[in-house]
């Protein structure tokens, strides 16, 4: 494994020092409270010239030190928010517990692992997957969503919230996480969901892998919206034996 390397200034390799999941646990950690409602931070990789799939999957794209982020990103939420299409395209499983940082998230009075938030308007979401029956699962949904569905999927143990009327709406989904707690909330895509936040202006941290491929495809990007701009601040950028950079970026103080 390559572990991830500070390189906050673009230095030598040979100069660079391995950071510990501790390390950049507190290098990414979410400010002591909740300045209004909720953090959302989207957490995402692509290729260098921008794609964020490789055969319809962003796991082409991802090495090692994409995955030990990932991890340790997930370590600090209360809640991992994702498009079901993306989650089941990606083969996700629940949120599992990180063992080197379950004492960070018990002095934070955190739960053992982050909910999973499934984002879908459809409900067409197969009903004999296991990830539905596990009790951190939520599938957001909305009013208008196919009734026969609705009841497929709680027959199957699914728990599904309403946040929208013809679509979910992504401010009613984060009024709903901060009332119930659950204010340190991860994005994991994909870029629908992502443009969504971004139209909505609620996005304030990105983290973006940049793999070391270049594409010349035609998949999608890591947003997908209404092409709004919103001026952001790099706090980092830390780099790879695998030539893979790994970037932070939050929203400008209004």
């Amino acid at each position: 494994m390559h572990p991830l390397l500070k390189a906050t200034q673009l230095t030598d390799r040979e100069a660079s020092t391995p950071l510990t999941d501790a390390e950049l646990a507190e290098m990414y950690a979410y400010p002591s409270g909740p300045p209004t409602g909720v953090v959302v931070r989207a957490n995402m990789v692509g290729s260098i010239d921008g794609v964020a799939t490789v055969d319809g999957r962003s796991g082409g794209l991802g090495g090692p030190g994409d995955k030990q982020l990932f991890m340790v990103l997930r370590a600090l939420a209360d809640a991992v928010v994702v498009g079901a299409r993306t989650a089941f395209a990606e083969g996700y499983g629940p949120v599992q517990p990180h063992a080197s940082l379950a004492d960070l998230r018990q002095r934070s009075g955190q739960a053992p692992t982050a909910k999973l938030v499934l984002l879908s308007s459809s409900l067409s979401i197969p009903t004999d997957d296991p990830l539905l029956a596990d009790p951190e699962t939520v599938v957001a949904t909305c009013t208008g969503a196919p009734a026969d569905a609705r009841s497929r999927l709680i027959d199957a143990g699914a728990t599904l919230i309403d946040c929208g009327d013809e679509n979910v709406d992504p401010t009613a989904l984060t009024r709903h996480l901060a009332g119930i707690g659950a204010w340190r909330v991860l994005c994991e895509g994909g870029p629908s969901l992502l443009g969504s936040l971004v139209s909505a202006d609620l996005l304030d941290e990105l983290c973006i892998t940049v793999s070391p491929l270049l594409t010349a495809g035609a998949g999608k990007h890591i947003t997908a919206g209404d092409g709004v701009a919103h001026p952001m601040r790099r706090t980092h950028v830390l780099g790879d034996d695998e030539d893979y950079l790994y970037m932070r970026w939050v929203r400008e103080q209004r």
